[in-house]
């Protein structure tokens, strides 16, 4: 099931995608459940709007895609914390700001939590999962390599777009990631690839911090060239779940 969080003119809503058209809900189904007003809305008719903003946390996971076939797969994740303003929707521009060096586009398969979790198996882990959707962990990579700088590099407003839609029935394995910029494929890889499963890291990461209804994990993102600059257009695909597409622009 395909759930859209949208605007058409008034505050934001949910529904059910049902072919060209929504299917209107009556609140948030992460907490209200699936009950319908009954109203059905044209896709064309509105704005898809970020699936999900996070009332807690947003976790990034780093290196979970081997760049190389000798590299260490054993170590632990690497999470960092970006702030819930980082997330932005479909269509939403990513600023870039001045004086941080290179920026890239990180196209990952992205986590909904749906239930509190804390300290869960691997086994159970799963069942603590919401759904998934597509997102960007957009990085200042220069930054990031500057001892201390790791928060700001992730940080910045709009470095987290998210959408077109939460799945809410979907194996999130061997599911294939391609991120184009202009046009042009720059990544393709598949989540079967990944160093750690979808459930190893939702209970590694709730080992740390309790894990609440809405925070997202995303979970990595294939090796490869991805140096963006303003002006450009970034779309992210996910087999199962759709396109998330974002233009580039100087941060004013």
């Amino acid at each position: 099931m395909k759930i859209a969080r949208f605007s058409s003119g008034g505050d934001p809503r949910f529904g059910i995608v049902d072919g060209d058209e929504l299917v209107v809900l009556t609140g948030d189904p992460m907490f209200v459940g699936f009950d319908t007003t009954e109203e059905r809305v044209p896709l064309s008719d509105v704005r898809l709007l970020a699936p999900v903003i996070p009332r807690s946390k947003v976790l990034s996971v780093e290196g979970n895609y081997p760049a190389d076939p000798d590299e260490d797969t054993d170590a632990a994740p690497l999470i960092f914390l970006k702030p819930n303003t980082t997330v932005v929707g479909p269509g939403d521009p990513i600023l870039l700001p001045d004086g941080v060096g290179a920026v890239a586009h990180e196209g990952e398969l992205v986590v909904v939590i749906g239930r509190i979790a804390k300290k869960v198996s691997v086994e159970n882990a799963l069942d603590h999962v919401f759904g998934y959707t597509v997102g960007n962990d957009v990085t200042a990579v220069d930054l990031m390599a500057e001892p201390g700088q790791e928060s700001r590099a992730k940080g910045y407003d709009t470095f987290a777009p998210v959408g077109p839609v939460i799945e809410t029935e979907l194996d999130p394995q061997n599911l294939t990631i391609t991120t184009r910029v202009d046009g042009e494929t720059r990544l393709s890889g598949s989540t079967g690839d990944s160093k750690n499963t979808v459930a190893e890291l939702v209970a590694f990461a709730s080992d740390i911090f309790t894990l609440l209804p809405g925070d997202i994990i995303m979970t990595g993102s294939p090796a490869g060239d991805g140096a963006i600059t303003a002006g450009q257009f970034v779309e992210i695909g996910i087999g199962g779940i759709g396109t998330l597409g974002n233009p580039t622009r100087a941060r004013a």
